[in-house]
C-alpha cells in the first residue's frame, strides 16, 4: 500500500506536526490521523466515537501502525487536530481522496452548490454559507469542496474546484450556472469530457439547440446518426 498514490503514509507525510515537545508526542501523528479518518469511514462523528472504534479494533490497528504507547485518548485527538493546520489537512485529505478516486476509477464527476444547512444567522445578518463541491459517482467520494466568495457566485467557484482535479478520461456534469465557455474549454483541455444543462441563462444556445432538434423531428432523424433511449414511470398520479 505504500507504494500507491492511495497511501495514508505517502499523503499525508507533509503534514507538520504542530506539538513541540517530546512530551506532546507520546503517540505518532500519522497514527492519529489514519485511526481518526478510518474512524470517520466507519461512521464515527464525535471523539468518543473515534475512541470506541479504535478501542474495539486495536488488534486489527497494531498490525500496521506502531502504538508505541497504546491507543491516543479523547483529548489527544482533540488536541492535535485542533491544532493542525486546517488548509494543511485539507491539501493531504485532497491528495489522498484523488488517489483513491484514480484507483477506483474517475468515470464521471458531479459538481453541484448547495448552501450549508444551518450555517447562517439571520438575526446576525449571516447567510447561509454556499458550498461548491466534487463528488466522484461511482467511487462514492467527495473530493473537495470550495466557498462560494460573498461577493462572487458559483461562476467563478467551479473553476477552481476543476484545478484540483485530474479529470483525464473523466465525464463531468454541471447544472445550468456551470454551461460557461471557460469552463467547457477548461475540461476538455484537462483531459475531460462535460454533460452542461442549458437553461434561460443561455437563450442563444437554448434556442439553437431547441431549433436543431425541432428540425430533426421535423424530419423523422433522416439522415441523423442518433440513439433512442425511452422509459416509462408511473407514480405521484402520473405517467412520465
Amino acid at each position: 500500500m505504500d507504494d500507491t498514490a492511495s497511501s495514508i503514509w505517502r499523503c499525508f507525510a507533509t503534514l507538520r506536526d504542530p506539538r513541540s515537545s517530546r512530551r506532546e508526542k507520546k503517540h505518532r501523528l500519522l497514527d492519529i490521523v489514519a485511526i481518526a479518518l478510518w474512524a470517520v469511514l466507519a461512521g464515527a462523528e464525535d471523539w468518543p466515537e473515534v475512541v470506541a472504534f479504535a478501542s474495539q479494533r486495536h488488534d486489527w490497528l497494531k498490525t500496521f501502525l506502531a502504538l508505541p504507547h497504546g491507543l491516543p485518548s479523547r483529548s489527544t485527538f482533540e488536541r492535535v487536530f485542533a491544532a493542525l493546520s486546517p488548509p494543511g489537512l485539507q491539501s493531504c485529505l485532497w491528495r489522498w481522496l484523488h488517489g483513491c478516486a484514480r484507483h477506483l476509477g474517475l468515470d464521471q464527476v458531479a459538481i453541484d452548490g448547495k448552501a450549508v444547512r444551518r450555517s447562517g444567522s439571520p438575526s446576525q445578518g449571516l447567510g447561509a454559507l454556499p458550498l461548491v463541491s466534487v463528488w466522484a459517482t461511482h467511487a462514492q467520494l467527495s473530493l473537495g469542496q470550495v466557498a462560494v466568495d460573498a461577493k462572487s457566485n458559483e461562476i467563478t467557484a467551479i473553476p477552481r474546484l476543476l484545478h484540483l482535479l485530474d479529470l483525464h478520461g473523466a465525464l463531468v456534469t454541471i447544472d445550468a450556472r456551470g454551461c460557461q465557455k471557460e469552463i467547457a474549454r477548461q475540461i476538455r483541455e484537462a483531459g475531460g469530457d462535460y454533460v452542461l444543462t442549458v437553461k434561460d441563462n443561455q437563450p442563444h444556445l437554448l434556442e439553437d439547440i431547441r431549433q436543431a432538434l425541432a428540425q430533426a423531428f421535423d424530419s423523422a432523424l433522416a439522415g441523423l446518426e442518433h440513439d433512442v433511449y425511452e422509459t416509462q414511470e408511473r407514480g405521484h398520479g402520473r405517467t412520465e
